[in-house]
């Protein structure tokens, strides 16, 4: 086998594992932008950044009673020391044994992270197994007014990104565990009776309904087994759902018409009007928020007030920013109860929605100038007005590449996105002048004409100017282009 053949063989593919994904500079460079903006907010309302580990103990993240066979729904493995351990698969959970290793923490904790997150789902358009979470939590009190800051924070965080029309919707678990009770279902049940019914704006009433009685064949034919509920007790949760889906009046007495009896509903209903009172006082925009009896949110450690967030002009996309009150989790890791609540971002998802409205500028550079090198005898020259450029504060890049050809420079800041070049060359030089390229402006002139000599006559494409104007220019240029 010859040299050349043995070498070719032995090159590894360069492939990306089932469910996971790179990000090019220009979607890296969305994310960080939206991810500052939602931070500026957060920071704003007081909740301070901290950070988990990405691994956690196999038993903090399913408890103490874990098996082989649980541990391999997660990115589970056997480490170190003989270790069973995970990647995350969210925050909350870590915050939990964070706040629980922690007894000096000063409560309450008002926090933020984000990073990755992993989880072993069957891989489809839009959903991976690992992905970019943002948390916002607050730690260590039972006062509603949390519950209210965590929505309140949720509209704001949304509107500073410049996303016009969605609705916060929100509801109360005590009225859906007041509901098992009243429909004669037993406890033990009630979990799985809320994880059904959160399938209810994705997959209809009907389904619902076949689902918490014999089951039913879902889309692609799989068979969906179901709870075998008796036809009394379905019965009653049909009426539920048909008060909390009527739009219109007041949603907290229709439950209470059907609920009333019941303390937990009760007490749920108190609690989600109290919520609203808060936020009325914070000055939230009515509009933006509303009561949604048919929230449910599946998690199983959700013990009152829960959370999601539509856009209403992608109803497609789900929930993108949710959560709600968790007051039992950190009991996994001690003796006594730390009440909590908070929300979530799935940022990939949320950056999406942004791109799709528009809300949200591509931007695929980082640098906003690029100075030309087309005489290397001048790079003092060229090197003095690259560091003019940085101490202003105008992020710029000096062309580091082989070719001294300026056309193939300036094609190399066309193709990766820098909307101007500064151009000079010895004669340049001797009359103090430099010319500015309008790289973007030349980039929307090709987009709308074929004509090459209308394009290259255009009057903003390029102009000389003397030199110790450079900055200012430049700074008008940047600033038309926002």
């Amino acid at each position: 086998m010859s040299k050349n053949k043995k070498n070719k063989s032995d090159k590894v593919k360069p492939q990306v594992l089932k469910g996971f994904r790179d990000y090019p500079p220009v979607e890296q460079i969305a994310r960080e932008n939206m991810l500052a903006k939602v931070r500026e907010v957060f920071e704003l309302r007081g909740f301070m950044p901290f950070q988990t580990a990405s691994l956690e103990f196999a038993e903090t993240l399913l408890g103490s009673h874990y098996n082989k066979d649980s541990l391999a729904e997660l990115f589970g493995f056997t480490g170190p020391e003989d270790v069973d351990m995970s990647l995350r698969y969210e925050f909350t959970l870590s915050l939990a044994r964070f706040v629980a290793g922690n007894p000096t923490l000063p409560l309450p904790f008002r926090c933020y992270q984000y990073g990755n997150v992993w989880r072993v789902d069957k891989p489809g358009p839009g959903r991976y197994r690992e992905f970019m979470q943002c948390d916002i939590d607050i730690v260590g009190t039972q006062n509603l007014l949390a519950d209210a800051e965590v929505i309140a924070t949720m509209v704001a965080t949304l509107d500073h990104l410049g996303i016009a029309n969605f609705k916060v919707r929100f509801s109360n678990r005590k009225i859906l565990n007041g509901l098992v009770r009243f429909a004669g279902i037993p406890s033990d049940q009630g979990s799985d009776v809320m994880r059904v019914i959160d399938k209810l704006e994705k997959q209809g009433r009907e389904a619902v309904l076949l689902e918490l009685g014999v089951g039913r064949v879902d889309q692609s034919g799989d068979k969906i087994p179901g709870l075998n509920l008796g036809s009394a007790q379905i019965s009653e949760i049909e009426k539920f759902l048909g008060i909390a889906e009527e739009r219109g009046g007041d949603p907290l007495e229709r439950a209470m018409s059907l609920l009333g009896a019941m303390e937990a509903s009760r007490e749920g209903v108190e609690e989600l009007q109290e919520i609203n009172g808060h936020l009325d006082l914070m000055g939230v925009d009515a509009a933006k928020y509303e009561i949604d009896l048919t929230i449910v949110r599946g998690l199983g450690y959700y013990t009152g007030p829960v959370f999601e967030t539509s856009l209403l002009d992608l109803p497609d996309y789900g929930s993108i920013f949710s959560g709600g009150r968790y007051d039992n989790l950190v009991d996994r890791f001690l003796n006594r109860s730390i009440p909590a609540t908070g929300s979530s971002i799935g940022l990939d998802r949320l950056l999406a929605a942004l791109i799709e409205l528009k809300a949200l500028r591509l931007v695929d550079a980082t640098s906003q100038v690029l100075v030309t090198v087309m005489d290397r005898d001048r790079l003092p020259d060229y090197l003095a007005i690259l560091r003019t450029l940085r101490e202003a504060g105008i992020p710029s890049e000096i062309y580091s590449g082989d070719t001294r050809n300026l056309t193939k420079q300036i094609k190399y800041g066309d193709k990766v996105g820098i909307p101007l070049a500064v151009i000079a060359g010895s004669d340049e030089f001797e009359a103090k002048t430099v010319t500015v390229k309008n790289l973007a402006a030349g980039r929307e002139k090709a987009r709308e004409t074929t004509d090459r000599k209308e394009w290259l006559k255009a009057e903003d494409i390029q102009e000389t100017i003397p030199i110790d104007q450079l900055l200012k220019y430049l700074r008008r240029q940047l600033a038309a282009l926002r």
